[in-house]
């Protein structure tokens, strides 16, 4: 291969290339890559003593038999197995058992395909981020080509058949970045010198649907501030390390993925607007290192999941490690939305977890509905069933914020909201059935057939996100009440005392997502940021709320039951309908 390494660990095969890979699929064959894919495939079999290694014929497996293995899988690729013998010395030992070879090709092909496959296109000396489509073309799309090739060659000139059905599946890698080492604009202190060799990341190429299997499917406990930097606690190996600069809302935030955690990080490019090259000669706001190298941040909090404020450059900086016990999404994601909101509350504003969608009705009332509560209390599945429930009446539904946003007040004193995410990050059981298929051709899936499965999805613009947007409706969403006459689906607040008292509770049932179980509670149900700085969130949080008030917003909480046994589908239903019926009967209802 052309200007190639390769790296094979656990369940990750990782390309790291110029312009070109091989060119034929001999090429493909006879590469390191190639070689060192069969050894660990045979070394599989050999732990289950599979009756696939007789194409051996009982003969000692070492480094001189796989080579003839190889050479005979070569000239397979282009020729009849009974030609084959005549040209490589002991290719005859492996074609005398023509089905057992067949059976052995097609558990390597797919041995291979069970690894998650990465291809990293170096662009520092060849500009590959300015002509990305014949980068890609000439890398990733022509590995997946080779591979299958090289595949239908070699199965057809043993059996001497064709196959009946072509399975056009992503035989190549999975996912292609092209990327490109750049320094961090603006940041003057030599010890963040070690990230300016990192790739940062300029493209993407995804085949989804993508399905990822990381270690955990849950996160558990906090995101620690900390007095110490991390960055002084840290090596940075670049070649390991590739960077997502992310654009959240109105923040930048340059993300280091170690290699360990590659599935996880491109996740983010289904989550977050990748930053643009004017971006990056901007100073960012924050970094987050996720993936250092094992006890680099023992001792400096409880978890070593932390945080800092480095004053002198004005920077926040973030760190977790590469133990298994960390990989998963919600550490990088709820992370980076941790350091979005400490900026956001630094500037003065306001931020929120929660759900923020504007509803517009075929009769052009419209609502702006902002859906406040923790992970699994209901709100994007009654967005959802809103969506579904209104279709004949929906003219439009646009998301601003999926997950977690930020408030600010404009120059004629209105409450502004933004988002945070262009995508969505949710569980897949609590999405009505055959939801998830009918999204899979753009879809990331982790965690398949485990609690908390989740797949990630794109499902706005950033330009919706980050415009700034009015508020109509704020709404704590409560999954864990049941209702009755004394408590609603809806209910109004009447003023900001009795708001902040129920919003700053943040009661939820768990649905799973994290460690904890049963019904607990977190300051404004939002333990990513606001906690950390709670004299300062309240001080923000009851100016915007008296706000709220004053411009006349409605201010309450909306029952979705979906914590509520057998009402995961109801609850949120139910809840959807009192959203139309606010839209459909408020007079003071805007018109688009």
């Amino acid at each position: 291969m052309h200007s190639i390494s390769y790296e094979i660990t656990d369940d990750k095969t990782i390309l790291k290339l110029k312009d070109r890979i091989c060119e034929s699929p001999e090429e493909l064959i006879e590469s390191e890559m190639f070689r060192g894919m069969l050894k660990k495939c045979i070394k599989s079999l050999q732990v289950r003593d599979s009756n696939l290694l007789n194409i051996f014929q009982g003969r000692k497996i070492n480094s001189k038999n796989i080579r003839t293995l190889i050479e005979t899988f070569k000239y397979l690729s282009k020729l009849e197995s009974a030609l084959v013998p005549n040209i490589v010395d002991g290719a005859d030992i492996f074609l005398k058992d023509k089905e057992t070879l067949y059976e052995f090709t097609e558990y390597f092909y797919n041995y291979w395909r069970s690894y998650d496959r990465f291809v990293i296109c170096n662009s520092e000396s060849d500009r590959l981020d300015e002509r990305p489509y014949r980068t890609f073309n000439n890398t990733v799309e022509k590995l997946m080509h080779l591979v299958r090739r090289a595949y239908r060659n070699i199965q057809e000139n043993i059996t001497g058949e064709h196959p009946q059905v072509y399975r056009q599946v992503h035989a190549g890698a999975e996912v292609g970045t092209i990327a490109l080492p750049t320094d961090l604009a603006g940041v003057k202190s030599d010890k963040y010198a070690k990230l300016n060799r990192v790739p940062t990341i300029r493209q993407i190429l995804l085949y989804p649907p993508l399905i990822f299997d990381p270690p955990m499917n849950r996160r558990r406990g906090q995101f620690i501030k900390i007095d110490e930097n991390p960055i002084d606690y840290v090596n940075v190996d670049s070649d390991k390390w590739l960077c997502f600069p992310a654009k959240i809302g109105k923040i930048i935030i340059h993300a280091y993925i170690h290699q360990s955690f590659y599935d996880l990080g491109f996740h983010l490019s289904n989550l977050f607007e990748l930053a643009s090259k004017e971006d990056l000669k901007k100073k960012p706001d924050a970094i987050y290192m996720y993936g250092v190298e094992e006890g680099s941040l023992d001792g400096l909090a409880e978890m070593p999941t932390v945080y800092s404020y480095d004053e002198k450059e004005d920077l926040l900086v973030a760190a977790v490690p590469r133990d298994k016990e960390f990989g998963y999404f919600g550490y990088l994601k709820k992370m980076m939305l941790t350091l979005h909101n400490t900026r956001v509350m630094m500037n003065g504003n306001m931020p929120f977890h929660g759900a923020f969608y504007k509803l517009t009705l075929k009769n052009n009332k419209c609502g702006n509905f902002l859906l406040i509560g923790d992970s699994g209390a209901g709100k994007s599945e009654s967005i959802e069933a809103f969506r579904r429930l209104a279709q004949s009446q929906l003219k439009e539904m646009t998301i601003i914020a999926d997950d977690m946003g930020s408030l600010n007040i404009d120059s004629n004193g209105q409450v502004k909201a933004y988002g945070t995410e262009t995508g969505a990050f949710q569980r897949l059981d609590d999405f009505p059935p055959g939801y998830a298929f009918g999204q899979l051709d753009r879809a990331i899936i982790s965690s398949p057939g485990k609690v908390n499965s989740r797949i990630t999805l794109p499902v706005t613009t950033f330009k919706n996100v980050n415009k700034g947007t009015d508020i109509d409706y704020v709404l704590y969403a409560n999954n864990y009440e049941e209702i009755d006459e004394e408590h609603p689906i809806l209910e109004c607040f009447q003023d900001p005392e009795e708001a902040l008292r129920v919003f700053s509770e943040g009661a939820v049932m768990s649905k799973g997502t994290t460690d904890d179980k049963g019904l607990r509670h977190s300051y404004f149900a939002n333990i990513f940021g606001p906690p950390q700085m709670k004299g300062r969130h309240n001080e923000i949080a009851q100016k915007f709320f008296k706000k709220f008030f004053d411009n006349g917003t409605y201010v309450g909480q909306i029952r979705t039951r979906l914590g509520v046994p057998g009402m995961e589908i109801d609850g949120p239903n139910a809840a959807a309908r009192e959203m139309l019926k606010m839209i459909q009967n408020d007079e003071k209802n805007k018109y688009s």
